[in-house]
């Protein structure tokens, strides 16, 4: 145990916040930690919106599931999958590459190069002793959101990050179990008892939390989310900004 993973294990998404916004050196030192991320191919295939006008903010909150914090936290960032940069230096270049960034796999390297430097971040502001919550919500007003941030082509949103001063904090979710994450050698399909053990687990975890106590498990939860986000517009948006067309 370190300092480093015991930051990592006490994360907790944060909703509840104080209306003391980042300073700008705090903005810059998480960018900055984000941008020490791996990056495939070092394509850095991202870009960070910080989205600081409150009018703007409560309007991506709505679109986002009527998520109020948005508009409430320290700062709110955007995070990118963005090869327009790219495409920009290949025109100069006189370079044709639209077998690689209209393909469906630069979707993927610019999603996962956001990722990773999104959780950088995310690790950053926690060991700072800030709150965090990642928004996902962000897909589901995708249209809007993007008009709004006037995102051109080549460039997705792929989720926020809202960061701020924590009014309170959730009690720490218990994970998965070990055996139903890691497996060795081979795929392991027989992780039913695991997961009727956890569900167990996370109904003790929903019912006594502090704040919201509810009667649910982790399986049913985690279905419904999947039915109730099934952002069918996607791939719509996605080819409409020039992606995923091969």
């Amino acid at each position: 145990m370190n300092p480093t993973i015991e930051t990592i294990l006490n994360h907790v998404s944060v909703r509840s916040f104080t209306n003391q916004a980042l300073t700008d050196d705090q903005i810059k030192q998480l960018v900055t930690a984000a941008q020490a991320a791996s990056s495939a191919s070092f394509q850095q295939a991202y870009t960070i919106i910080g989205v600081t006008d409150l009018e703007l903010k409560m309007k991506i909150a709505d679109l986002a599931g009527g998520q109020k914090f948005i508009a409430e936290g320290g700062h709110f960032f955007v995070f990118c999958a963005d090869v327009h940069r790219h495409k920009r230096i290949a025109e100069e270049l006189n370079t044709d590459l639209s077998d690689t960034i209209e393909g469906i796999d630069a979707v993927l390297v610019g999603a996962i190069d956001a990722t990773l430097a999104a959780q950088n971040l995310v690790l950053a502001a926690e060991s700072m002793g800030l709150g965090v919550c990642y928004i996902g919500g962000v897909r589901d007003g995708i249209v809007g959101i993007a008009e709004l941030l006037h995102i051109p082509e080549y460039v997705a949103p792929v989720f926020g990050v809202v960061v701020g001063y924590p009014n309170e904090r959730n009690d720490i979710k218990p994970r998965l179990p070990f055996e139903a994450i890691y497996h060795e050698n081979h795929y392991n399909m027989d992780t039913d008892d695991v997961i009727k053990q956890y569900d167990e687990e996370t109904r003790i975890y929903y019912s006594s939390r502090a704040g919201t106590k509810q009667n649910k498990v982790w399986s049913e939860s985690a279905v419904r989310s999947l039915a109730r986000h099934p952002r069918t517009f996607m791939k719509d948006f996605l080819t409409g900004k020039g992606w995923a067309r091969r």
